[in-house]
């Protein structure tokens, strides 16, 4: 099978950022996911917060883990250092590689799947601890590449492509993010760009670990009437801090409502999404409030979006640590032996 390459040649008319990048100087290889996946309008949403910030792409560190959001990290910035890991253990590689080298930009990316049955353990502590990273879910709600079984977070009563209804109670992520102390909890749609797109930036901008819980409908297995996780559902229940945009299996369907509004988004097969959005009086530094208004929505059946959460005075792990600035392959013998003296002053101390 081949794949068309996309062009080297650029209109000298294109615009540039700050270092003299274009867009596609961040672009990766070309899809073969789905036509009309989520999953793709956020790696555009990636490429296009990454090109505005003018950040680097050799500054980059980009890990996965398994399934269909693993494969995304190879249609992003090409040019960035990448590491594809096991199922479930990218959280594990990435808090390696930032505690060797704190001077990456560490972005995680993942699936409900990864992330929320298998990857839960990993997904618990590294959140915990407050790895420096921007940690995005693709949340879809099935297993795309499996032939779409219910994952951990499909909703109860929610229903498959044929036929078969969700029985078992879901995990939230933004839920358990906020319980687990994380300094930044934000939730998007993926048709939603003008969300989504400063949702990354100020990510990739907090100190800490960030998270992004993206609804993301599989257009295969999980866009149709009966399931939550569809493009309809999530338009007809959204509630968002910010704003919201949509795109279908096929044709990309948008929408534009101000801070506060509920609409319903009609699909391409008919179903409804509600989505709310976040109105501006909304406070996102109280943490118990959070928890508290993500609950009472959820409890209405809307998809709140937008920050939900955020310390401005946050921390991360080389802090609690105490570790060394520079990245670990540059120190030198000098520099990893202390020398007798500290050495006797240690073991002094142990005894």
């Amino acid at each position: 099978m081949t794949y068309l390459a996309k062009p080297k040649l650029h209109h000298p008319t294109i615009p540039i950022n700050a270092l003299g990048f274009t867009h596609r100087d961040y672009e990766g290889a070309n899809s073969t996911l789905c036509a009309g996946c989520g999953h793709d309008s956020i790696s555009a949403a990636i490429i296009r917060a990454c090109w505005e910030l003018s950040i680097e792409p050799h500054r980059v560190a980009k890990l996965s883990g398994i399934g269909c959001s693993a494969k995304t990290p190879d249609y992003f910035l090409g040019q960035s250092h990448g590491f594809n890991t096991v199922h479930g253990r990218m959280p594990s590689a990435l808090t390696g590689a930032n505690l060797a080298n704190r001077d990456l930009l560490y972005l995680g990316v993942s699936g409900d799947g990864d992330s929320a049955s298998i990857g839960m353990g990993q997904f618990v502590h590294v959140m915990r601890r407050g790895v420096n990273m921007v940690y995005i879910v693709e949340n879809n709600g099935v297993y795309g590449l499996t032939k779409g079984q219910f994952s951990a977070t499909a909703d109860q009563g929610s229903v498959s492509k044929k036929g078969v209804v969700n029985s078992d109670t879901p995990l939230d992520l933004v839920g358990m993010a906020l319980q687990l102390g994380v300094t930044f909890v934000a939730r998007s749609f993926s048709g939603d760009k003008h969300q989504l797109i400063p949702l990354i930036k100020a990510a990739i901008r907090h100190k800490g670990a960030a998270f992004i819980d993206v609804i993301s409908p599989c257009v295969s297995f999980n866009n149709h009437a009966g399931s939550t996780k569809s493009y309809e559902y999530v338009r007809a229940h959204n509630e968002a801090v910010n704003q919201l945009d949509y795109i279908a299996a096929r044709q990309e369907i948008t929408v534009d409502y101000a801070p506060g509004e509920v609409v319903n988004v009609e699909q391409h097969d008919g179903s409804i999404l509600r989505l709310r959005k976040l109105d501006a009086g909304y406070d996102p530094t109280n943490r118990a409030a959070a928890m508290s208004y993500v609950h009472e929505h959820e409890a209405k059946g809307e998809v709140v979006t937008g920050l939900l959460y955020v310390d401005a005075d946050s921390h991360d792990l080389h802090e609690h640590l105490n570790t060394v600035a520079a990245p670990l392959n540059t120190l030198t013998a000098k520099d990893l032996c202390p020398g007798q003296a500290v050495l006797d002053k240690i073991n002094a101390s142990l005894r």
